[in-house]
């Protein structure tokens, strides 16, 4: 062979081996099928290990392993080489494309999940993943949802020495503190979600599609799904396995295993790949948000370019008090937070708890109070209000006002009948320096006998925490009509007042949004003390309805009416309440003084 032929064939075996590398594009591109997979072939992964832009990842396939996904459910074993033999398969690589020949075999989706010497991956085959655009709109049973985290992850294979699992997904929590990564990593981890803190990542407010999305999440680039985006985010990061132009797949396994979703999708950076035998992970930013995610199925997501998903824009407001009760410090937060049944009311708590761990005035002795709005469309709004003080009880006072304010989301978004649309939340959290705390100990008048339309003196005492007896004087006014014998004059707290209405909300399962509004807004706030007059009649309470005195034919045509789903609950007294005693401190307790109408 001559020097010149010698030196061609040099050339194109380069010129070959460089179009092999050449970054994969957006657009059709040929399927190598899984029945054409055989041991010992050679392939190329592409994936981000810093920056945006996709490297080449020599790739050994090992073998297929038939069923171990399920019935007729085969993965690709395969060895991942390259850089990914020093990080091993890191959380993040989920959705990685890889290709034989140029053609498309799948996504890198798992791993072994405990220590291996080789950087040994699971591949899901594109074919598995390309049936995701054939879906309706049903909901897995087994969705990933913090009110039912799994503890035994779902796509797990036992093998000798370990198992075959689902890559974590690394989920970027930026602008959270690490009490709050610490306080809800249980609750991350046991859905198959690794949870790291982050910089500033998807701090852009708007869910609108930026210009330019045409031309983004090529094969092999990072991309997020985004929870919470703003002055705090909360974004699930992967890998672009495929991209046809408009349709993206990617992950190559569940995100949290929703179905139909709507979540805003962006493109990502990586900054850097945490090396390690047990839990790599990358760790990136969300950047530009260029669609929205449509499907959250078994073998990967869907995206679609330049939709644009809804979210819930929300507004904390954080005031300081000195003594005195004036403010001293006032802190703003604004962020978006993703639209879903179970996963909205879980954000809301964890962005309010993580708010008040970041104050600096946090002090154990604290006490919170607390109101919040929420706009409906095509609904009246709703008015909370709450305080809330230390106890003895292990869990830290901002966990449990966060539950208690994630419940009243859980109430509306599980409403059987009706999907809430939510136009913006508004929540302003006074913070007190000291514990605020009272509890109703008895109540005295002159004379327990009373005629009918009087008006008779009542001093009542509470006893606060640390501190002298309170004594409060009011003026209870014996309606003229009320019936001659012996009643009761009540003190209470919210809790006792709202107690009946509880049972009437887990009696009937079929309330539609504007029920649920209207006995949200009713339930009273407990920095009040209340005044109800107590008579032996009984009351039932339909839906949002109070009835009280019923007539007994009345009665009995809503008896008939009601079914097991639907219940009408009754008490055998009638609490009418007369006015309520504002405080500044979290009531507690009751006391009820005995009166006789002559």
């Amino acid at each position: 062979m001559t020097q010149r032929m010698v030196f061609a064939a040099l050339f194109c075996g380069l010129f070959a081996h460089a179009a092999d590398l050449t970054p994969p594009k957006a657009g059709k591109v040929e399927i190598f099928h899984l029945k054409d997979i055989k041991p010992g072939m050679h392939g190329t992964a592409w994936t981000v290990f810093t920056g945006t832009e996709p490297e080449p990842v020599p790739i050994d396939i090992i073998g297929v392993w038939k069923g171990q996904l399920g019935p007729r459910q085969d993965v690709i074993l395969a060895k991942m080489l390259g850089k990914a033999k020093d990080t091993n398969v890191a959380a993040g690589m989920s959705g990685s494309p890889v290709y034989i020949d140029g053609k498309l075999v799948g996504a890198v989706a798992l791993r072994f999940s405990v220590f291996s010497p080789d950087a040994i991956c699971g591949i899901t085959p594109i074919e598995r993943m390309l049936e995701i655009e054939d879906f309706d709109q049903s909901r897995p049973s087994d969705a990933r949802t913090p009110d039912k985290a799994s503890a035994e992850r779902a796509a797990a294979i036992n093998v000798p020495g370990g198992s075959l699992m689902p890559i974590d997904t690394p989920l970027v929590l930026s602008g959270f503190s690490g009490t709050t990564v610490s306080a809800f990593q249980p609750f991350f981890q046991q859905m198959g979600i690794a949870p790291v803190q982050g910089g500033a990542s998807a701090t852009n407010l708007s869910a609108k599609p930026v210009k330019g999305w045409e031309h983004s999440l090529n094969p092999g680039d990072a991309v997020s799904g985004i929870l919470v985006s703003g002055d705090m985010s909360v974004t699930g990061m992967g890998t672009v396995t495929y991209n046809d132009g408009k349709r993206v797949l990617a992950f190559g396994h569940q995100f949290f295993d929703l179905g139909p979703l709507n979540m805003p999708m962006a493109k990502s950076e990586i900054l850097m790949v945490l090396s390690s035998a047990f839990q790599p992970t990358k760790f990136g930013n969300a950047t530009d948000v260029v669609g929205a995610l449509k499907q959250d199925r078994y073998s990967g997501i869907m995206g679609e370019l330049g939709s644009e998903a809804p979210s819930i824009p929300v507004h904390v407001k954080l005031r300081s008090h000195g003594t005195g009760d004036t403010v001293f410090k006032e802190k703003d937060l604004n962020f978006n937070v993703f639209v879903h049944q179970k996963w909205t009311p879980f954000l809301m708590m964890l962005t309010l708890f993580n708010s008040l761990q970041q104050m600096n005035e946090y002090a154990d002795e604290m006490t919170y109070r607390m109101s919040g709005n929420v706009s409906l469309d095509g609904a009246q709004g709703i008015h909370v209000s709450t305080m809330l003080a230390p106890s003895e009880l292990p869990v830290p006072p901002p966990m449990v006002l966060a539950g208690w304010w994630a419940d009243k989301f859980n109430r509306l978004f599980l409403n059987p009948v009706t999907t809430p649309k939510l136009k913006s939340v508004d929540v302003t959290v006074d913070l007190l320096p000291e514990r605020r705390v009272a509890t109703i100990e008895n109540a005295w008048t002159p004379s327990t006998e009373v005629e009918a339309g009087a008006e008779i003196p009542v001093k009542v005492f509470l006893r606060p925490y640390r501190g002298e007896r309170i004594e409060k004087d009011v003026t209870v006014k014996i309606p003229a009509g009320m019936p001659k014998g012996d009643h009761r004059i009540l003190f209470s707290d919210a809790d006792t007042m709202n107690r009946v209405q509880h049972a009437v909300v887990a009696g009937n399962r079929y309330m539609d949004i504007p029920e649920t509004v209207s006995l949200l807004n009713q339930e009273r706030g407990n920095n009040a003390l209340f005044v109800s007059l107590v008579e032996g009649r009984a009351t039932y309470y339909s839906d949002d309805k109070t009835m009280p005195a019923l007539p007994a034919s009345v009665l009995n045509v809503l008896q008939t009416e009601r079914t097991a789903s639907r219940a009408l609950v009754g008490s055998p007294e009638t609490a009418t309440e007369q006015f309520a005693v504002p405080f500044d401190q979290v009531v507690s307790g009751s006391y009820s003084l005995k009166i006789t109408v002559k």
